[in-house]
């Protein structure tokens, strides 16, 4: 089958249309008509990930990180960056980004967020278009901060977790009402605050916003950029029903490389 069928029924479910203004999406190396065989499914293209594809013969990565995010002044091979480039196309590897769109369509990223944390009662954090928008605040069983912490971490199999709050006393303050953004979503505290979030979860929150947030009366966790990785499984989930419902006669797997940067110790 060809490449484009899978992404028209993909773009059915999530088209680009819905990615925020200048965001990088869609086809970004290679062609979608051709003949594929086997898609895999991954959060970034790194080495890793490339030397992963070319081993298990992959024709089609739907990735949600685009590998071309800042312009190429070149290809010289001698690059690190540049290789990965080079891999894809020698090896005829398609690549397809789908980035904020996922993570605004409904049934996407950040209600599947939702859902593992039992957040319910959902609506989108900032608005994106009619009935539309980035990020999710909704309603958790009344709970302290330190616990919705600790199922944070256990739930996203986390090393380590920022909390954004000035002291231990913080830890035993009720709360209820949680909004979520994966990804960097930061800049989207105000919209937490004034739909009344009491904690704000999001990744790479910077020193100073975290200090604006807590004048602001907003607490918050930075559980990292990576658990996005979320998008992995669950678009294998729905590549798999999409294959069974219309027969495609494709291999769908999911990327096993780690591509996470940071640890703790």
């Amino acid at each position: 089958m060809l490449a484009s069928e899978v992404i028209k029924r993909y773009e059915a479910y999530c088209p680009q249309e819905l990615s925020m203004e200048g965001d990088v999406r869609g086809l970004q190396v290679g062609t979608l008509q051709k003949d594929i065989k086997k898609v895999m499914v991954a959060l970034d293209i790194r080495e890793q990930t490339v030397a992963e594809a070319i081993d298990h013969g992959v024709d089609l990565i739907i990735v949600k990180h685009a590998p071309i995010f800042r312009p190429i002044k070149d290809l010289v091979a001698d690059r690190a960056q540049n290789q990965i480039y080079i891999d894809l196309i020698k090896h005829d590897i398609a690549v397809y980004v789908s980035h904020t769109n996922i993570d605004i369509v409904p049934d996407g990223l950040n209600d599947w967020f939702c859902r593992l944390l039992e957040i319910e009662n959902t609506k989108p954090l900032s608005m994106t278009g009619e009935g539309l928008g980035i990020g999710r605040i909704g309603q958790v069983r009344t709970q302290t901060f330190g616990q919705l912490a600790h199922k944070v971490k256990e739930t996203f199999g986390l090393d380590a977790l920022r909390l954004v709050g000035y002291d231990q006393a913080d830890l035993d303050r009720m709360i209820e009402r949680v909004a979520i953004c994966g990804g960097s979503g930061q800049s989207f505290y105000k919209d937490a605050l004034a739909k009344g979030a009491e904690v704000y979860i999001t990744g790479d929150i910077y020193y100073h916003t975290a200090q604006d947030m807590l004048s602001d009366g907003l607490l918050a966790l930075d559980p990292g950029h990576h658990i996005e990785v979320l998008f992995v499984s669950k678009l294998v989930e729905k590549l798999n029903q999409w294959k069974s419902e219309e027969a495609w006669e494709i291999e769908v797997i999911g990327s096993q490389a780690s591509t996470n940067p940071f640890y703790h110790i």
